[in-house]
């Protein structure tokens, strides 16, 4: 029931249900305390909705949103709790009195200076938001960016300003108790003092040297950090915060290109959410701005996935536009007709080539080129089981996608059977557990179910932990868990030294990376992966969520996986290990195998998992393993042959492309250089060949331009 009454209400946890129950409930139980009327019963239950409330703030809890939704936001809860002591006063026969004439003039100067103060806060906010902001790119030389405000000040501004009444409510309840207006008087002058206070503290902060230079000096800023940089390849991304793992993954190949690179982000949010990387980072969220930047330098631009304002970029002639995608799967994601708008398609190997050409969407075969998956270079090579230990099965399932598909995820159906198999095999093998991150934020059924599956796979670790059995070395498993605590407190030492950075304007003002710490905990990170899987003995089931350890660490401790169709298994086939793939669409498995270029060399799954058994055999007898060279066969079909490697092909890649943009620009400026004998023909060619400046208030998108 209470797990119910949770989802119901989309709160988190238990906790926050009480904290949800006790201020819905407590305000008609102030109401009901102040017509009794009784002051200790009153100051009793203003208390429980004063707590409850902020308790829901901190944890940012989705009921407070809806709540003022329906006009019941956090203004009116103050208002009606002071509404709520007035009414308790007038009971008490104070209505003749001064504290009530005086607690009346409170509350109406006090909500008098909500308007200035949430002015002055909504001005500063505007005024210190940049129209483009930056990492890794020296501004501070260029144009001076003065410290944001305390944090105090800004942060959760309104809730903070409207306690202040906090004073003014325990004076007047004092006083109501003792029938003295003194207490209620000292309680009313501090809560306006305060009050004012607060909204002069904030002035200083929306005038003069406190405030960035304006969004043109800012701007030509940037144009002259780019003329001198002279960026050479672009990667462009634009899209919603949950999709920053689309441009995450393509940072480590960014800081391999042997060409100058950039990254152009068009989200706030998604800069937010960008890992650590030496690249410079220009997050533009206004399409004037961007078209009216100097990117002249730039031969290529990357695009890792398909939205509407990449339309921003591909209006730039002077630069090759390339679709490298965010994966390599059978989805229909991996051939979408958008695609060929852009100049070059690159495919990690042969099958992506195939794919477009049956799909038959617009892509020319002579517009596609293979460079193989990069990110794929920490993935390593099956050696076989160790001896020294059971064999290790990754349970990796997608998620159930927007379209409701039974196929697109075997956590529903499947899920269940193939981790109760799994646990029960003999001779024994470990599981490890890792969902995608957005299991069951669709599908109330997914949830379910990856609660269940955890459920299980827990207590197959419990049981296992108790069977005499199963032995680890305690004295190695404790020193590798003393070594991640150490690794864990210099990581929150480094993160600590880097400091709490204001706002978009000080992050952009402080935003070049410390080489040489990003490079410690890069290193850190990797030592932290090793003393994790020694943490704990290497017969223990696990659960794995969040972000570390990552799925390709995953992959490395494995000997096989069992997944759906997604990119995850083509990222998987990059190991040669035996693996599995779920028909939990019902398709049967000459169809799926038809359908799906990546389960040609997997083991099929029915819903049931009955075919387990075979995945399992080819982990514990590899030379008795009927897939091995069907697996070799379909890596190198997928992601391309092993050398020359990924890294360097692409790079050869983006040298060719640059190449044929440049002759295309030399092509441009010859054609205009004959032109200009004949005026009229230099005018037609002039107006045919757009540059980057054309678009106009008028056309922010850019749609008509050129």
């Amino acid at each position: 029931m209470i797990s119910t009454a949770i989802r119901v209400a989309r709160v988190g946890s238990a906790a926050e249900l009480t904290a949800a129950a006790l201020m819905i409930l407590g305000f008609p139980a102030l109401m009901l305390a102040a017509l009794v009327p009784s002051v200790p019963a009153f100051a009793a239950l203003a208390a429980v909705t004063y707590l409850a409330d902020h308790y829901l703030h901190r944890k940012g809890s989705y009921l407070i949103n809806r709540l003022s939704k329906i006009r019941a936001g956090l203004s009116i809860r103050f208002l009606i709790r002071q509404l709520l002591l007035i009414l308790l006063l007038a009971r008490l026969s104070h209505a003749d009195d001064l504290i009530f004439y005086g607690a009346v003039a409170c509350f109406i100067a006090f909500y008098g200076l909500q308007a200035p103060h949430g002015a002055l806060v909504t001005l500063i906010r505007n005024r210190r938001r940049m129209p483009v902001a930056t990492r890794n790119i020296d501004l501070k030389s260029r144009i001076r960016i003065p410290d944001a405000p305390p944090r105090k000040l800004l942060h959760r501004s309104a809730e903070k300003m409207l306690h202040l009444d906090l004073c003014a409510m325990v004076g007047i309840l004092v006083s109501a108790e003792l029938d003295s207006s003194a207490a209620g008087f000292a309680g009313i002058g501090l809560t306006v003092a305060l009050g004012v206070l607060y909204v002069l503290v904030l002035v200083p902060f929306v005038r003069g040297r406190k405030i960035p230079p304006r969004g043109d000096v800012v701007l030509a800023a940037v144009d002259d950090w780019l003329a001198s940089y002279k960026p050479e390849t672009a990667l462009y991304f634009s899209g919603s915060k949950d999709s920053a793992y689309q441009v995450n993954m393509w940072l480590e190949t960014m800081e391999q290109l042997d060409t100058r690179p950039l990254i152009i982000l068009r989200e706030r949010a998604i800069l937010n959410s960008l890992a650590p990387t030496t690249v410079p980072v220009i997050c533009v969220p206004g399409g004037v701005h961007l078209m009216n930047m100097d990117l002249s330098t730039v031969r290529v631009a990357l695009y890792a996935a398909n939205v509407g304002k990449n339309i921003h970029m591909l209006r730039v002639p002077t630069m090759k536009h390339v679709f490298i995608g965010h994966g390599d799967s059978d989805k229909l994601a991996s051939v979408n007709p958008y695609s060929k708008v852009y100049d070059e398609v690159w495919t990690a190997g042969r099958a992506g080539r195939d794919r477009y050409a049956i799909a038959d969407v617009g892509v020319r075969d002579d517009d596609i080129v293979e460079v193989g998956r990069p990110q794929l270079a920490p993935i390593q090579s099956w050696q076989g089981v160790p001896e020294d230990r059971i064999p290790t099965v990754l349970y990796a399932p997608t998620w159930e996608g927007w379209d409701g598909n039974p196929g697109n995820t075997s956590v529903v159906l499947a899920g269940e059977n193939i981790v109760r198999k799994l646990v029960a095999a003999d001779p024994p093998v470990r599981v490890l557990y890792k969902p995608h991150p957005f299991t069951g934020t669709v599908s109330k059924e997914a949830g379910a179910a990856h609660k269940r599956i955890t459920a299980l796979v827990e207590k197959a670790a419990a049981e296992r932990g108790a069977d005499s059995r199963f032995t680890g070395d305690g004295a190695a498993i404790a020193a590798a868990k003393a070594e991640l605590a150490r690794i864990e407190a210099r990581l929150a030492e480094l993160a600590a030294a880097r400091g709490d950075r204001g706002d978009e304007a000080e992050a952009t003002r402080e935003g070049v990376v410390d080489v040489a710490r990003h490079e410690e905990i890069a290193r850190l990170r990797t030592e932290w992966n090793t003393a994790y899987w020694r943490s704990f003995p290497a017969h223990e089931h696990r659960v794995i969520t969040g972000a570390e350890p990552r799925l390709y660490d995953c992959f490395n401790v494995s000997d096989a996986m069992v997944s759906d169709i997604s990119s995850v298994v083509s990222d998987f086939i990059a190991s040669g290990k035996p693996y599995a793939v779920t028909d939990s669409g019902e398709l049967g498995h000459e169809e799926f195998r038809r359908q799906n270029t990546a389960v040609r060399a997997a083991v099929i799954l029915s819903n049931d998992a009955a075919e387990l058994g075979g995945l399992l055999d080819a982990v514990r007898d590899p030379s008795a393993d009927p897939l091995m060279g069907a697996r070799t066969e379909l890596k190198r079909y997928l992601l391309g042959p092993d050398e020359p490697r990924s890294i360097d092909q692409f790079n050869a890649a983006v040298a060719g492309l640059a190449l044929k943009s440049e002759a295309r620009n030399v092509g441009q400026e010859s054609r205009l250089g004959a032109a200009n004998a004949d005026p009229a023909e230099t005018a037609e060619l002039t107006n045919a060949v757009p540059g980057q400046r054309t678009a106009s208030a008028g056309d922010p998108d850019g749609v008509n331009a050129g």
